[in-house]
This record gives C-alpha cells, structure tokens and sequence, in this order.
C-alpha cells in the first residue's frame, strides 16, 4: 500500500473464521469470515475512521470514515460467481440495498469490491496476461 500510495484497499476472498478486526503492523483490516471480503486501512486514514462493522453478510463489510463536511461509509463487496445459484446473485443485490438502506442519506456512499464482471470478449493477453494484470 505505501509504495502505490494507498489509503484503502479492498480485498476478496479474506480467509478468517468470523468476522472483526486486526492490527497488521500500522494498517487495520476490517473482515468478514472465511470467504468473505475486507478492507486495509492505513494507519492515517485508520485513526479517522468512525465504526468498523464488518458483515451485513459473509461478502459484504462496511466502513464510516469520519470527515467534513460529510462523512464516508464504505461497503466492499464479493459477488457470488456466475456459477452460483441464480437467488444467491439476486440476494447478494438485494443485501447492498439493505446495507445502504442503514446509512444516513447525508453520507457519501462508496459500495466497490469485486463484482466479477466482464467487459467485451476480447483477450489482450500482451496487456494484462491470461489472469490479470499485476501491481
């Protein structure tokens, strides 16, 4: 995170057995149990934040960061793959609203995560490889 110069970072596939919170060195990660997502704050942005909840779901976790004049709460996300079933998809959209539904509507609402969304058919494999492209 320092050396991309990140504040937060959003991660998926967090492999922990409930969810919480925990100091990694100067960063704080929020998380939501074994598949579940979370978020790596860095130490400044950590000591501005207000509530960490982690967990509306197992691939949901939200964060409030506190600051003027409006305050920041972030959602990070994982969505269920295509090969789910077809009302897990639909829950897990139906679960964003109800999350956001918690919020004050005065608040700036970031929801990002992994979406596993595909844009277009073409491979570029020269540009990012057959995976994905690397930091």
């Amino acid at each position: 995170m320092g050396r991309i110069k990140l504040n937060i970072l959003g991660l998926a596939e967090v492999r922990r057995k409930a969810t919480g919170s925990m100091k990694l060195g100067r960063k704080t990660l929020i998380y939501s149990y074994e598949r579940g997502v979370g978020t790596l704050f860095d130490e400044t942005t950590a000591k501005k934040s207000g509530e960490m909840m982690s967990s509306f779901r197992v691939r949901e976790v939200a964060a409030l960061l506190v600051a003027k004049p409006l305050n920041l709460r972030i959602i990070q996300v994982y969505k269920p793959t295509s090969g789910s079933e077809d009302g897990e998809v639909k829950k897990f959209y139906e679960e964003i609203e109800k999350a956001k539904g918690y919020l004050k509507s005065q608040d700036i609402i970031i929801v990002m995560g992994d979406f596993i969304v595909k844009v277009g058919d073409e491979r570029v494999e020269d540009v990012v490889g057959p995976v994905a492209l690397g930091l």
